[in-house]
């Protein structure tokens, strides 16, 4: 009797606090606290005008009113006894546009009681020592190359200059001073397997190399970091390629009351996190667009004007029959007539001609061309607006409206994540696989697209490009795949592959475990 009144004790207090929790984070509590943390945001970017600035997907997109880009760095790959570093978020981009720029600033925050989420404080640092033993491991090979081939002072030149860089080149850990040592040591330990992990996938060190004339090094920045604005070095003072990792939240665990003239709310740290139980449909971009109405507004409107604003946004691309802004899409660079890849770039090769995306974050509508494959990959709003695809494969739960001339041309397959259904995508892929082996041996170009173009359609491309394309990059009808045993790192160094050309792709755990299953568990049929 006395357990069953202490767990309704319990779960009498849970309910108490989950219900204060419901009236402290409402709408306007959340928008107001991001608004008056994008102020620091803004404050910090101006010290250093030069360097793009970028946001951490999902929560440090909400904290600007304008990206340079994005990044997708993860806190779990940075939890205690936890620590990882993904080959499936390289986030080759950020490294490659630090490179061009001279730096770069992250932007991202943290719910908890903490100055920074663990994405800035173990994840990217991690990250950066990781690409900076690859790039030293590269320096030390170009190194070696030289010193054998001296046939010239210009050899001798770039030998020593070579031999200089790789001498010099920090392959240090940094970390910030809150983690303890014993955490550090324990990372550090796993440091060369990750880099061997990095070196196996096929990823473009040569490339990297070539862009970062210094090592990459994280420096943070919160609200409580102390600046003296006249003692802001220049980036290019420095002897690395600076990642600045702005957090953008105070780090008070203390509940903070705050009032104006008119009204009073409660201030939440990281309340761009989670956006799905607060937002109410509302974007960043939405959000950035209608603020000052909504800050102006008070706690007692902003629900209803928050309302008016996604209906009104809703019903406006409706009627342009979308959902997101219309875009210019690019045809690939090279189209050939033949159904194989141009010989100068096979499939696992480099990309030192890549261009890096540098549009508004929260315009992720374009599609990307994945090389010269004939293969893309994008969204299904901006899919019904394409007109330089000759077919598509729309993954998406609704069906969209073309203008194709072979009916055929167009096949329909919802599918949704691995959440919701655990299997929805495996058994989608046979027809997804076969739909494109059907057109790409034609020499036709494919669209493969979804919700947002960065998930379910990114792991399609990744199983196409797996079944129908040998290691150097030729379509052959899936022969080679027939004949070889897929391993993960076979899949990842594909995956790699595609978001160079695709920055924005973010496939999910649990829909990467189905390709793998698809991969492994059948061959391609013949058409």
């Amino acid at each position: 009797m006395e357990e069953d009144e202490g767990s309704a004790r319990k779960l009498s207090i849970y309910r108490a606090a989950r219900s204060i929790k419901r009236r402290e984070n409402t709408v306007y509590n959340a928008l107001r606290s991001i608004y008056e943390d994008s102020i620091f945001v803004g404050e910090i970017s101006q010290l250093w005008p030069d360097l793009p600035l970028l946001a951490n997907l999902r929560c440090g997109l909400w904290y600007s009113p304008k990206f340079h880009s994005t990044c997708y760095f993860k806190s779990t790959d940075g939890h205690n006894n936890n620590w990882s570093f993904s080959t499936s978020r390289l986030n080759l981009h950020v490294a490659l546009l630090a490179g061009q720029k001279g730096g770069c600033i992250i932007v991202d925050s943290t719910r908890r009681g903490k100055r920074f989420p663990d994405s800035m404080s173990k994840t990217i640092p991690i990250w950066t020592c990781v690409l900076n033993r690859c790039i030293h491991n590269h320096l030390n090979n170009m190194r070696d190359t030289a010193q054998m081939d001296k046939e010239s002072n210009t050899s001798d030149q770039h030998h020593e200059r070579t031999r200089r860089v790789s001498v010099d080149w920090d392959c240090s850990l940094h970390l910030p001073l809150w983690v303890s040592e014993t955490e550090k040591a324990s990372i550090e330990i796993r440091i060369e397997e990750w880099t061997k992990q990095l070196d196996a996938s096929g990823a473009d060190i040569a490339s990297l190399t070539t862009c970062l004339k210094k090592p990459l090094r994280p420096l943070w920045i919160s609200q409580k970091t102390v600046i003296w604005l006249n003692e802001v070095p220049d980036h290019d003072s420095w002897d690395f390629t600076p990642i600045i990792l702005v957090s953008a939240s105070s780090s008070s665990g203390v509940i903070q009351h705050k009032s104006t003239s008119e009204y009073s709310w409660n201030y939440i740290p990281g309340a761009g996190d989670d956006e799905e139980s607060w937002a109410r449909g509302l974007s960043p971009n939405l959000f950035w667009t209608h603020v000052y109405d909504l800050i102006n507004l008070g706690p007692d409107l902003c629900n209803q004007k928050v309302a008016d604003i996604v209906e009104k946004d809703r019903v406006y691309r409706a009627q342009r029959g979308q959902t997101t802004p219309q875009v210019i899409v690019n045809a690939p660079k090279s189209l050939e007539s033949s159904n194989h890849f141009s010989q100068e770039v096979p499939l696992l090769l480099g990309i030192s001609n890549l261009e890096i995306n540098t549009k508004s974050s929260d315009e992720d509508c374009a599609i990307s061309w994945l090389g010269s494959t004939n293969l893309a990959v994008g969204t299904s709003q901006v899919a019904a607006n394409v007109c330089n695809v000759d077919c598509i494969l729309n993954c998406d739960q609704e069906s969209i409206s073309l203008f194709l001339p072979d009916a055929e041309a167009y096949l329909h397959l919802p599918t949704v994540t691995s959440k919701l259904d655990r299997f929805s995508l495996l058994s989608n892929l046979p027809f997804s696989v076969n739909f494109a082996k059907l057109n790409l041996s034609k020499g036709k170009t494919l669209l493969v697209c979804c919700h947002n173009g960065e998930d379910i359609s990114v792991c399609i491309c990744l199983a196409i490009l797996t079944s129908l394309f040998n290691d150097g990059g030729t379509f052959d009808n899936g022969r080679s795949f027939n004949e070889t045993h897929i391993t993960k790192w076979e899949m990842r160094r594909r995956l790699v592959y595609i978001c160079k050309f695709a920055p924005s792709a973010r496939p999910s755990r649990g829909n990467l475990k189905q390709v793998f299953s698809f991969l492994t568990g059948g061959r391609v049929s013949s058409v």
